[in-house]
């Protein structure tokens, strides 16, 4: 099965990736574009959600709690973070667009019941990391040190010309606190629109080597191994990440063979 989930041009879904679909257990991803006006329904069940809007104002109601016209960004490439909602299981959700709007819903498996709740731009962490061609600017949208049972989402801004993810690094191996275990999806945007990116999937055993040219709205699905992405000249990369596992803490490992990059 190939680790590449290419989008669809027409229609309200863009992509979905199910623990099903994927063949792995944890994480869930799917992105929508809505018409002002248009609404989503759905049920949590029993997983988690966190709702990211990616560009666009709606409005999201959770249980009983409602928050009114939030998001704002024209685009995701804009140098601001953006507005999400975090959904306990067993929620109905409905999203309303009040103008043409992209959201993305990010799903794990879950257990505790806790109060739905906004995560605003102004208590997300923006850092910088890397440098050089290989310097990319990084939001975290659900951290380990916020409340969830095993989400984890960030987005990732990577510049014309540089490399992301990299040196390539992995995390498929429960063996905390030198490496954790968690699934992963990379959503990816480009800027012009008509761009593409690289992105490479493989193992230290090459069981797995799977390289892919993505475009716009596509999502790369990383089972295991080192995954580094890498932009053209000339186009701006974004990525919208989601991970989960059985443990929800991200330790990573570097490829040996590239670790040399980080003393550089």
């Amino acid at each position: 099965m190939s680790l590449l989930v290419k989008a669809s041009k027409h229609g309200q879904q863009i992509v979905q990736v199910t623990p099903e679909s994927a063949g792995w257990t944890h994480v869930g991803f799917a992105a929508h574009r809505l018409a002002a006006g248009e609404q989503l329904s759905l049920g949590t069940g029993s997983r988690e959600l966190c709702i990211v809007v990616l560009t666009g104002t709606v409005t999201v109601r959770a249980g009983e709690q409602t928050w009114a016209d939030i998001g704002g960004r024209a685009s995701v490439f804009e140098a601001r973070s953006p507005y999400a909602v975090y959904v306990p299981l067993e929620t109905q959700v409905s999203i309303t667009a009040s103008n043409a709007a992209e959201v993305a819903l990010c799903s794990a498996p879950a257990t505790t019941h806790r109060l739905a709740r906004l995560i605003a731009p102004e208590t997300m962490t923006r850092s910088v990391r890397g440098k050089g061609a290989n310097t990319r600017y990084v939001c975290d949208i659900l951290p380990q040190t916020a409340e969830a049972d095993g989400l984890l989402v960030v987005e990732v801004l990577t510049p014309s010309g540089h490399s992301s993810s990299y040196p390539p690094h992995k995390h498929d191996n429960d063996n905390v606190p030198a490496e954790s275990s968690l699934e992963e999806t990379y959503y990816h945007r480009l800027n012009p629109e008509q761009g593409f990116a690289y992105q490479r999937v493989y193992t230290d055993d090459r069981s797995l080597d799977e390289a892919m040219a993505v475009e716009n709205h596509d999502v790369v699905m990383v089972p295991r191994g080192y995954h580094p992405v890498t932009v053209p000249y000339g186009y701006d990369g974004y990525y919208l990440n989601v991970m989960a596992g059985p443990k929800r803490v991200w330790h990573f490992k570097n490829d040996p063979a590239h670790e040399w990059l980080m003393t550089k």
